[in-house]
């Protein structure tokens, strides 16, 4: 869940680090710290709560000299948020400094046997016990920094992405990874970390996505030297080039990433379907069901494994599915999934959605699927990440970097990415008649204009969200392909105003939430003019009998519901299956303006992060 970043190279480290930490603080902002190892060869940790702008305000009068030093970012797992317990942690000699994201399960084990050899902890984290580790491995046995962290990995549970540097040693940065991700950047004379590409992108598109189980040690002036924790035997690194721009992860004159990132969704749309839905042909193709459709055609059933709002991108995918494909399908809270002992058949088909594509839950739950013989496809966005590694195939959604903490981008081009891949089986299994495959597949065409027209509407949505701003609590009403719609409108709004919210099928409401209903309660109502219409016009009215205040997200031209609503936001026409991804818009920006006006800080939420990469 935190954010690494480490340098090792001929320029100042200290300004490439906290550079990267800006970048990657999206992943984490309870502390920062930084390592250098100065032209002196003394070893400086400086660490402090709060964001990284408190650390940089405490290094103003600090000795940040060095050409190699690691930095770190964090939210909180082990100790709560504390200069103490921020990142990086000295070994006991203070001659070691080690940055860490993941969780070391096997901690209290191994804090046990060091204090039993007189190692003392200054922190309440599982990190502080590895470099206590590195350190006891270093002088037991009498080795160089390399190998003592090969030595103390092999004793470790759990899942990490580490950086490690030595005062005796500022020509080498070693680090490692099991299920947490990591990227090293190879420029000229120079080598980057990250556990994403931003913090690299400004300074080289040559980069190395490290396996699980390696560990790699990086030294001046050399080729970089990977080994695997499972044998001794040398790796030679594979060198890619990343797509990633600069401007793609700056604000473009936003005032938010979140809502940069609402506007860039007819752009990310139209990459999400370029050269997979032909316009001309009213086509869709995929290259992930051309090689492996059969294996849908002839499942027993769909699994969709996701957590969060991929979650309810994935609840979207059901009805997908169902409607256009027959196929039966299960969608599954990944971290309840992977607990549960699933009955899992072999010839399940098994859609693993995740926007990180490090999900820690999700990729557990793949693996779970894997091993009982299932298909694997996977729904990432990130090029290289764990998800993408671990399926038999898939589909990138080119959504683009996606800095803000609340998903919006990511949602759409999932719910995107899963329609298609329903109409392309669809097509296949032939039941879809050619009639509504076109039809569809033409309205899909229009999706991002259609966008556009609603993002046109921003100041009608941004005035009214201030009227919102007294309440505590919100209900979110919909049915059918627009019921996950709701859900997701309330995590928005959970998220970032720290308003209490939820979403419902509107049917349920009589079955005890419309108990909540009086005059101070807000009640959001996704009510396109679709086949069950009439039967959400009804739950209309029996709120408003109740006095709660409708907001209601309607079709253009609609007079029933807009007649007894409070406030009313109108989107165009399009399919009813295509629907979420017009109906999901105005709620993400009332999500972002009733924020905005209570004063949050949307970009970075209390208490959040944005790739779960730990239980």
């Amino acid at each position: 869940m935190c954010g690494i970043v480490g340098y090792l190279g001929t320029q100042n480290a200290y300004d490439i680090l906290i550079k990267g930490l800006h970048r990657l603080e999206y992943r984490g902002y309870d502390s920062a710290g930084v390592a250098l190892v100065d032209n002196n060869g003394q070893l400086n940790v400086y660490k402090t709560k709060g964001k990284v702008s408190n650390l940089e305000d405490y290094c103003k009068d600090k000795n940040i000299n060095g050409t190699v030093g690691i930095a770190h970012t964090r939210w909180a797992t082990h100790g709560e948020p504390s200069d103490k317990n921020a990142h990086p942690h000295y070994s006991q000699s203070k001659n070691i400094a080690l940055i860490h994201n993941g969780i070391i399960e096997n901690y209290l084990s191994l804090k046990t046997f060091l204090s039993s050899k007189g190692y003392v902890f200054k922190s309440d984290t599982d990190t502080e016990v590895l470099v206590q580790l590195i350190e006891y491995m270093m002088n037991e046995h009498d080795l160089p920094l390399y190998e003592a962290v090969y030595q103390a990995l092999t004793q470790v549970t759990g899942a990490y992405a580490i950086g490690v540097i030595e005062k005796n040693n500022p020509n080498e940065l070693i680090t490692a990874r099991i299920a947490s991700p990591l990227i090293i950047g190879v420029g000229k004379d120079e080598f980057f970390l990250g556990s994403d590409a931003s913090p690299i992108v400004e300074y080289t598109k040559d980069v190395i996505y490290p396996e699980d189980r390696q560990v790699i040690r990086i030294v001046r002036g050399k080729e970089i030297e990977i080994r695997s924790l499972d044998n001794k035997s040398l790796i030679k690194p594979e060198v890619k080039q990343i797509q990633l721009s600069l401007e793609d992860i700056e604000k473009g004159g936003f005032e938010h990433f979140m809502l940069k990132e609402i506007f860039e969704q007819p752009k990310s749309l139209s990459l999400c379907m370029n050269g997979r839905l032909q316009r001309e042909q009213k086509e869709i193709i995929l290259s992930g069901i051309q090689n492996y459709g059969e294996r849908f055609a002839k499942a027993r059933r769909i699994l969709i494994s996701a957590c969060g709002t991929s979650w309810h991108a994935g609840l979207i995918g059901k009805y997908l599915f169902e409607t256009l494909c027959r196929i039966p399908v299960d969608v599954e809270v990944a971290s309840e999934f992977r607990y549960r002992n699933p009955v899992i058949y072999p010839d399940d088909v098994l859609i693993a959605i995740s926007q990180s594509g490090e999900t820690a839950d999700t990729l557990a739950a793949m693996e779970l699927a894997k091993k009982q013989g299932a298909f694997i496809y996977g729904i990432c966005n990130v090029v290289g990440s764990s998800v993408a590694r671990l399926t038999d195939s898939g589909t990138y959604t080119h959504a683009g970097p996606e800095i803000g903490v609340a998903s919006t981008k990511a949602f759409t081009t999932q719910v995107c990415i899963l329609a298609m891949t329903a109409l392309a089986v669809a097509k296949q299994m032939e039941t879809i008649s050619t009639e509504d495959y076109k039809r569809i597949v033409t309205e899909l065409c229009n999706i991002e204009e259609k966008i556009e027209t609603i993002l046109s509407k921003t100041e009608e949505v941004k005035e009214i969200s201030k009227i919102f701003t007294y309440a505590r609590n919100f209900l979110y009403l919909g049915r059918g392909f627009n019921y996950p719609v709701a859900m997701e409108g309330a995590l928005k709004l959970k998220e970032i105003s720290y308003i209490h919210a939820e979403g419902y099928p509107a049917a349920e409401m009589k079955h005890g939430p419309i108990a909540l209903i009086d005059e101070e309660m807000p009640i959001v109502v996704v009510a396109p003019r679709y086949q069950m219409y009439n039967k959400i016009l009804s739950n209309v009215v029996e709120v408003k009998s109740r006095k709660g205040k409708i907001l209601a997200i309607v079709t253009e031209g609609d007079t029933d519901i807009k007649r007894l609503a409070d406030y009313v936001i109108e989107i165009p026409q399009t399919e009813e299956c295509l629907s979420p991804l017009l109906t999901v818009i105005p709620l993400q920006l009332l999500s972002y303006y009733i924020a905005i006006a209570k004063g949050r800080d949307v970009d970075q939420q209390r208490n959040l992060a944005k790739s779960v990469t730990v239980e």
